[in-house]
């Protein structure tokens, strides 16, 4: 993955544990540079020993760690130069979604390497929707989720996200919900 996703886990990194806990965590994980250059590629194994240490040391599920990285990682995207990015996919939830694919092609642009996920919005009604997300990464379905709950968040829209997993992927289903005041 690009040096961005490891610049985002610093970030979550150093919310939870300081700069100290940052430096540890990176020699805990055999890593002796303290800076990601975000546009250079890193293996997903680096990726994922980070985030497995943040969550250990974080002392919660995987899960839930790469759940609150999703949402850190829409806050990181949209203070970096592909906020803009973000801005243009859409200016409501539906009309965001439906643009996932066309966001990542012209990302993939800037980064050739990338191996981009794949979003379908099967269906869409005032009460639900349906997203496929296929990837040829596994066990990301929680940081996607946590992506699409921070995506919501900021269109004002009031959800709740579960998803099944699937071959190469999983069925998002994306329950709106009423909020009273």
């Amino acid at each position: 993955m690009y040096g961005m996703i490891h610049q985002a886990l610093r970030d979550m990194a150093i919310q939870h544990m300081g700069d100290a806990g940052w430096a540890a965590l990176l020699q805990d994980a055999g890593l002796k540079q303290p800076l990601f250059i975000g546009m250079d590629y890193y293996s997903d194994e680096t990726t994922m020993t980070l985030i497995c240490l943040i969550a250990e040391r974080l002392n919660m599920p995987l899960d839930a760690a790469l759940h609150e990285f999703g949402g850190v990682w829409i806050d990181f995207a949209g203070a970096s130069e592909y906020g803009r990015i973000l801005q243009m996919a859409g200016d409501d939830f539906v009309t965001f979604l439906e643009s996932l694919d066309r966001m990542h092609a012209s990302i993939r642009s800037n980064m050739p390497k990338a191996e981009m996920p794949s979003f379908e919005l099967i269906s869409v009604d005032t009460e639900q929707m349906q997203l496929r997300y296929r990837s040829t990464r596994n066990g990301l379905a929680p940081f996607v989720q946590g992506i699409l709950q921070a995506v919501a968040i900021r269109f004002k829209e009031n959800v709740i996200i579960s998803f099944h997993l699937e071959d190469g992927g999983a069925l998002f289903i994306i329950k709106r919900t009423l909020h009273h005041e």
